[in-house]
């Protein structure tokens, strides 16, 4: 049972073990969670960011229960880490601009950051490669994942400062 919740859990409820891009689908389903979280729901942006860090720090066990016994230490179907690093900046977004927006300026700028944050988790720039290539554990998995959404956090507020 206990293995069952958390492989639900690290597949993200199975969106892992879907055989064609698996962690681009995470991430869309990510993206689209949260804008109902955000803007249907009315959850506010700072508990969500309180969530997303409880899950940061779950994960970071359930991910080496997860792989403890596989040779590939990063397996496809371990989407929980786009999970998280995808929330990044929609969260930190929301909790930037927690002030109501026109649905299309809301819309434009999530497919923004899920674009950068697929671009930035599949080229892997430095230091993003430094935790997949250096530590094979959980760790590893979801550290790449958090630096990738870093990465959009910066790239989007440097617009937002130059603009």
């Amino acid at each position: 049972m206990i293995n069952k919740i958390n492989f639900l859990f690290v597949t993200l409820f199975g969106i892992g073990k879907i055989k064609k891009i698996p962690g681009s689908l995470a991430s869309l389903v990510t993206t689209l969670f949260l804008f109902f979280l955000f803007h249907i729901l009315n959850i506010s942006p700072n508990i969500v960011l309180i969530s997303i860090i409880i899950i940061f720090f779950i994960s970071l066990y359930a991910v080496n229960i997860f792989i403890k016994d596989l040779e590939n230490k990063d397996p496809k179907e371990v989407v929980i880490d786009e999970f998280i690093g995808q929330s990044i900046p929609l969260c930190l977004y929301e909790v930037a601009h927690n002030v109501p927006k026109e649905t299309g300026e809301i819309l434009k700028f999530y497919f923004i950051m899920f674009i950068l944050f697929r671009i930035f988790d599949i080229t892997k720039p430095f230091p993003v490669s430094y935790y997949e290539k250096n530590f094979k554990n959980s760790l590893g998995v979801i550290m790449d994942d958090v630096c990738a959404g870093l990465y959009v956090v910066a790239i989007l507020v440097l617009y937002m400062v130059f603009t």
